[in-house]
């Protein structure tokens, strides 16, 4: 699902807890945000204070948002990728064809999705979530805002407006996009009848087959093979639910190439990540298709040219 690469780094800086609130290890900002919210106090008092939430300790953030770099997916068209996807797709065609029949989704997409966000399901990740959305939920917490600010004040004392208004901008974006993540854990947590911190994922927050969000767990999940729950570590319930966020974000049969585009650009908004998806899909369908020969040929010349087996190979 949709990822955001963000310019993070753990602070020095220690926030000052008064006594009376000394078991809130600095999160009482989100505490009383998720006890207002209708959370109970005990249960989210009992999560903050577990040691695998590390206290809060100020979170940087930069005020421009990052860009993901081409070259972060450049291996997922390399012909070992291409190869491994495709045998993704094959190993699980009844799931992905069902989602495909049932949704109106390509399944070459589904596979390729599933693939680059967790190598088929092999790397979902073994961060514990709950702490990496909730240290992006406070970027807003008042003495946080303050610390951003001093750190772009230069010597003199003196901070450009502009850039004041981006951070302080940059804060509330990142409070309200991860604050709701945050309280829909609990939910989360609820259905599959564990714990929010026994859920594990990607270091951004994003968890299962298909790195979904906790919001778009409970918005798009779907119970693909009909066993009564909606497991996103489940191929069949993980293409489904895939299928299900496409859906939702405008994909139907028939779309033009700008609307496909369009559709996997809410998955990530990041053009390298659109292209990586879809000339994938487009690889899958094609066994032995143009990236297996250029491969081939390549190959061949090396032996005739009497190339070392340690010569570098052609990147991409």
């Amino acid at each position: 699902m949709r990822r955001l690469t963000l310019l993070l780094g753990l602070s020095v800086f220690m926030i000052q807890v008064c006594p009376a609130f000394a078991d809130d290890r600095g999160w009482s900002y989100l505490i009383e945000k998720l006890v207002a919210d209708g959370v109970d106090r005990g249960h989210v008092n009992s999560v903050f204070q577990d040691r695998r939430v590390d206290a809060f300790d100020g979170l940087d953030f930069s005020p421009f948002p990052p860009r993901e770099p081409r070259s972060r997916y450049r291996r997922f068209l390399r012909p070992a990728s291409v190869a491994a996807a495709r045998r993704c797709r094959a190993q699980n065609a009844q799931a992905f064809e069902s989602a495909e029949r049932e949704h109106g989704v390509s399944a070459n997409v589904l596979a390729a999705i599933l693939y680059v966000e967790s190598g088929c399901g092999r790397n979902t990740g073994s961060s514990v979530i709950f702490h990496r959305l909730a240290r992006l939920a406070m970027a807003n917490e008042p003495s946080n805002v303050r610390r951003n600010l001093e750190r772009w004040t230069d010597d003199g004392g003196y901070l450009d407006p502009a850039t004041e208004a981006k951070i302080r901008a940059r804060a509330r974006y990142l409070e309200n996009t991860f604050y709701p993540e945050v309280r829909a854990l609990f939910e989360v947590a609820d259905r599959l009848g564990v714990a929010p911190l026994d859920i594990r994922g990607s270091g951004s927050g994003a968890f299962g087959y298909p790195q979904f969000l906790p919001t778009s767990y409970l918005t798009y999940g779907v119970d693909g093979d009909g066993d009564g729950r909606v497991s996103l570590y489940d191929t069949h319930d993980a293409a489904a639910s895939c299928a299900s966020y496409f859906v939702g974000h405008g994909w139907r049969p028939g779309l033009s190439k700008a609307q496909r585009r369009a559709a996997v650009w809410q998955y990530n908004r990041s053009e390298a990540y659109v292209d990586t998806v879809l000339t994938l899909a487009t690889r899958i369908s094609q066994p032995g298709g143009r990236s297996s020969k250029k491969s081939v040929r390549r190959n061949n010349t090396r032996r005739r040219a009497g190339a070392s087996r340690h010569h570098r190979p052609h990147p991409g």
